[in-house]
């Protein structure tokens, strides 16, 4: 009867074994699946303040300047993805909120994928807006983020491209301020236009959203 008593406990250590590898892969693709992203479709996008483009739109080449004296065009936008804010850097309210509010969606998000989004400002108002201006105030909210300016014509060709409507009221005392659209463009890695997140912004809401088209793209 030996034989046989080895014979089965064989079997169990066999069936145990296949048990727990069974399970450990069971468990292993459950933690995976919890760490991708949601995909969320358009009505939840939606309703978290994101909209994606049926079809992304190509829009004109342009040709700026960063706040490190840098040319800035097209090919700056290609490779991953942009979240571009068109501000400028004496706006009082929904710039710097804005700003920010990206800082804090960025910052909270993996190494992974910092590396795989930038956060450009294109300022509205080359006259004050400087690459010296711009280097002192965009890598306040990020050392990553990008300030951009230059030409006003290029400006308006490329925001008017992109949805963002911009014009300068003089002010009483003589100075001017800028009224704005205050959505956040997305560009996608191929460098069109692919969407948009509209204010109030919440980082929880915004990280989530890139994720999902991230993830969706």
């Amino acid at each position: 009867m030996a034989p046989i008593k080895a014979l089965n406990t064989g079997s169990v250590r066999l069936t145990l074994v296949v048990v727990l590898v069974f399970v450990a892969l069971v468990l292993t693709g459950f933690v995976y699946k919890m760490n991708q992203p949601r995909i969320l479709n358009k009505y939840e996008l939606r309703a978290n303040g994101a909209v994606e483009l049926d079809t992304p739109r190509k829009f004109s080449d342009f040709q700026l300047t960063d706040h490190h004296g840098q040319p800035f065009t097209q090919e700056n936008l290609k490779g991953k993805w942009t979240l571009i804010f068109f501000g400028f850097t004496h706006c009082p309210d929904i710039c710097p909120t804005t700003m920010a509010a990206a800082a804090r969606m960025y910052a909270a998000l993996d190494e992974d994928e910092r590396e795989n989004l930038q956060v450009v400002l294109i300022s509205l108002d080359p006259e004050r807006d400087t690459p010296e201006q711009l280097a002192k105030y965009v890598p306040y909210f990020n050392s990553d983020f990008i300030g951009v300016s230059g030409n006003q014509h290029v400006l308006l060709k490329l925001a008017t491209e992109l949805n963002v409507a911009f014009s300068r009221v003089d002010l009483d005392n003589g100075d001017y301020t800028i009224d704005h659209s205050g959505n956040l463009v997305l560009i996608n890695p191929y460098g069109h236009y692919h969407g948009f997140m509209k204010p109030p912004f919440e980082e929880g809401s915004m990280r989530l959203t890139w994720r999902s088209i991230n993830a969706s793209f």
